[in-house]
């Protein structure tokens, strides 16, 4: 599930170094939320505690600041020396209870290992009461592990978590398109299509059979199954909604029932236990928003270099739908040449923010011609709506993805 092990990788390991993290010193007064996550593995970074512990003493009383970990290098010392250093928050991945599943969905992994790291969070915190450490869990959701969701969520309550973090898969290879618990058509699509599958049924209409009766000798019934759809079509664009007739008419229900179900199920533990748990999007949103940019969010890799979020962050590929996607990073300079305060009010990176926010880009993943030129570039240049921001195809604005931020 990592981008670094995605075909086609060019992502580098490497720790940001003391003399790049002091650069980002001068926005600390005023920061809100820090969060030390890369693609890999914090603990593994031998200045963590250090640096938590600068931001700490120049951050606002009320700044959080937190990682994301998969708790193998988390022991009783470590726990002791993060909490000392001033840690407000950590995020422990648990995709899976059962052994077998969580070494399918994390190869090399071992669940004794977060159990460990839950115990060592949990008596650290015992021995410092007044300290008001935040614990919690992410869980990808995978088809082959979805079933576990509500028992995850009532185990790790029960160690100590105060928090999970739910996210769909992103698919960085072709093989992984069948673990998705989504489909690709959006809300407002799905809810037109049930509108007029609502209104051929009164008709004794089926809109699934429209692909079928296109060559069919019963010319009335194609006739008035193709006078549905033109009507339902006409009302998206009315309305500005993407309709992937194909992908309508495809479309695995069964899936997303089966996943709402689990995640009401998750839901109603959560509620029972105390804990506050963050659910994705059953299927993209319409209404997208950018909670990077909306939330005044910045993401300096480990060797200064700027970029505007998660989705524009390394170079890698991805699926959407069932079409193979090329992302390039998005760098707006480097803490090397200027402050971030500089980097951040420059022309560029304030117009990129404006124009995100904007939301003025196609819905390629319910586009009926996707994948085009546009899309399968390598080097980016614009979209169909002759935007220069990559955004119509990011799973994070329609509420799959979730990260800790």
């Amino acid at each position: 599930m990592c981008v670094k092990y995605a075909p086609g990788s060019d992502i580098a390991n490497d720790h940001m170094s003391p003399a790049t993290f002091a650069r980002l010193e001068g926005a600390f007064d005023e920061l809100q939320v820090l969060i030390l996550n890369g693609i890999g593995e914090p603990l593994l970074n031998p200045h963590l505690e250090s640096f938590i512990a600068t931001a700490r003493r120049r951050m606002p009383k009320e700044g959080w600041i937190g990682f994301q970990s998969n708790g193998l290098l988390l022991d009783a010392a470590k726990a002791d020396a993060l909490l000392d250093a001033g840690l407000s928050g950590i995020c422990l991945s648990l995709d899976a209870l059962s052994p077998e599943t969580f070494r399918r969905v994390r190869q090399g992994g071992e669940i004794v290992a977060v159990v460990d790291a839950f115990s060592a969070l949990q008596q650290a915190r015992q021995t410092r009461p007044e300290e008001s450490l935040q614990v919690g869990v992410e869980f990808v959701v995978r088809q082959d592990n979805l079933q576990e969701l509500p028992e995850v969520i009532a185990w790790a309550a029960q160690q100590g978590a105060d928090f999970a973090l739910v996210s769909q898969l992103m698919p960085y290879a072709a093989e992984q398109l069948e673990q998705r618990a989504y489909n690709n058509c959006n809300d407002a699509a799905l809810t037109l299509y049930k509108k007029w599958q609502r209104i051929g049924a009164q008709q004794g209409l089926d809109l699934r059979d429209y692909p079928r009766t296109v060559w069919s000798a019963d010319r009335n019934r194609h006739a008035a199954l193709s006078s549905l759809v033109q009507q339902m079509k006409e009302e998206a664009r009315l309305q500005d909604v993407f309709l992937n007739l194909q992908q309508l008419f495809d479309r695995d229900a069964e899936v997303t029932v089966m996943t709402e179900r689990i995640f009401k199920q998750a839901q109603a533990v959560a509620r029972r236990e105390g804990l506050n748990l963050h659910l994705p999007a059953l299927s993209p949103r319409h209404a997208r928003r950018c909670s990077f940019v909306e939330e005044g969010g910045a993401f300096i890799a480990w060797n200064g270099d700027l970029h505007p979020c998660y989705n524009l962050w390394h170079n890698y590929h991805c699926y959407v739908e069932d079409w193979q996607r090329s992302v390039k990073a998005k760098v707006f300079g480097n803490l090397k040449e200027k402050s971030l305060v500089d980097l951040w009010n420059q022309n560029d990176f304030i117009d990129f923010r404006q124009n995100v926010l904007k939301h003025d880009y196609p819905y390629c993943s319910n586009c009926s011609v996707a994948p085009c030129d546009y899309v399968e570039s390598e080097e980016f240049e614009q979209d169909c709506f002759l935007g220069k921001e990559p955004c119509g195809a990011c799973l994070w604005s329609t509420g799959l993805l979730q990260c800790l931020q």
